[in-house]
């Protein structure tokens, strides 16, 4: 049944047996989250026996280096060996960090506006006007770095390919337009793989700002739950093709690998830009914590054996995934009230529901004992222009309450939907 279909009293008939459904599974007193994409117990058991991968403490010398002691503030050698091998570039860009990505770019924002980055005439704190570009749906904690800093966030459209190239084009005309936020693969929410002709114009862009930073969060690097691997470039390379060395700044963790607390993170750039940063980084620290470099290091090996412990993370998520997908296919789908992206790795599904549902949809979640991302959270502002887009997270739960967690989900998004058309 098309709810676009339905006479006013097929609707009315409609709306009284879901609110029905509603009342009943709301009594029900749940307590489920698809808040966040936050890997499931089952997967940190998977990996916890990196906790004892260094249980010899005569085990802590990387190439001659004492791990547990001071120095080496761009990292272990190791751990910049580790990342150059996952991201494709050279050991002597990377910078080895400590478990949250996130830290590493606050801080190059934090440093564009104290200091300046490497092309800056000044620091940004001192320019007035600020702007910055935020492909949209999005990552909401991207948005709020540059938004806490005061910069004008400006939404760019997300297509099948990536940002839309067109207007990123035309922004970047004005010098204060400064940056750029990117999740190349598997973008969050919609998990869209950039195609190759929009890493190439975002490689060969000519900004007005010469300090302009394209943002690279490389979140979801090795994070297939379904099908083949699919590689991805080196952006560093590409960049430095076309004259750009130094606008690129490329990041990744391993969160979503090992331990998400206590993981290790990193960020590469252009030699030029990492003796600059390290310039002012050396100030603020020491260095990060080697010793959790190390033991990473001795646990995922390289690439090639990351991609293995990948494949069991992906027999946890495919079958969630599967089942969230399957469930809007069979509730929402016959219904005509949604569309969703079908992704094939990432930690998220992008449900696009009819203009002006979505915080509708969140708040009947929410007083069914549901959690899930705030309605809007995915769009610069907080605010979804048409209120419309949800991001699922599937991975936390079990499939059983998973399960219920989209039974509600559905019924809700029906609901809201039948308020809507039954005015």
């Amino acid at each position: 049944m098309n709810y676009n279909d339905l006479t006013p009293a097929q609707a009315k008939e409609e709306y009284a047996k879901t609110l029905a459904e509603y009342e009943t599974l709301k009594a029900k007193g749940l307590k489920l989250n698809m808040a966040r994409g936050k890997p499931s117990k089952q997967q940190l058991d998977l990996v916890s026996d990196i906790l004892t991968v260094l249980s010899d403490p005569n085990d802590c010398m990387d190439e001659g280096i004492d791990a547990r002691n001071y120095g080496e503030l761009a990292g272990l050698p190791c751990a910049r060996k580790y990342f150059a091998d996952v991201l494709g570039c050279k050991p002597e860009q990377v910078f080895a960090g400590g478990s949250a990505s996130l830290t590493l770019m606050y801080d190059l924002v934090s440093k564009g506006m104290t200091h300046g980055l490497k092309n800056s005439a000044k620091p940004w704190s001192q320019e007035t006007g600020l702007k910055w570009l935020c492909p949209a749906p999005g990552y909401d904690r991207h948005f709020k770095i540059t938004q806490s800093f005061g910069f004008e966030l400006i939404t760019i459209p997300m297509t099948e390919t990536g940002p839309d190239m067109d207007r990123v084009e035309e922004y970047i005309k004005d010098p204060k337009v400064k940056g750029i936020w990117t999740v190349p693969k598997y973008s969050n929410p919609d998990g869209v793989i950039y195609s190759d002709e929009t890493i190439r114009r975002l490689a060969s862009m000519k900004p007005a700002a010469p300090d302009f930073a394209l943002v690279w969060d490389n979140a979801y690097g090795v994070h297939e739950f379904s099908g083949d691997y699919v590689p991805f470039p080196d952006i560093i390379s590409i960049c430095e093709q076309y004259g750009n060395a130094d606008m690129v700044y490329e990041f990744a963790s391993t969160s979503k690998i090992t331990l998400p607390g206590a993981g290790i993170s990193c960020m590469a750039c252009s030699e030029a830009n990492l003796k600059y940063l390290l310039g002012l980084m050396g100030i603020q620290l020491i260095s990060y914590d080697k010793v959790n470099q190390l033991r990473h290091v001795r646990y995922l090996k390289d690439k090639a054996h990351t991609l293995e412990l990948m494949k069991k993370h992906a027999a946890v998520m495919g079958p969630k995934f599967r089942l969230v997908v399957d469930i809007l296919d069979r509730e929402i789908a016959p219904r005509g009230l949604a569309t969703w992206h079908d992704p094939k790795g990432g930690y998220f599904v992008s449900v696009n529901v009819r203009p002006g549902c979505a915080k509708r949809t969140w708040e009947l979640c929410k007083e069914a004992g549901v959690v899930m991302t705030d309605a809007g959270a995915t769009f610069p502002y907080g605010k979804d222009p048409q209120d419309s887009n949800i991001r699922v997270a599937p991975s936390l739960p079990p499939l059983s309450e998973l399960e219920q967690a989209m039974e509600v989900f559905c019924v809700c998004l029906r609901l809201a939907a039948l308020e809507q058309i039954t005015k």
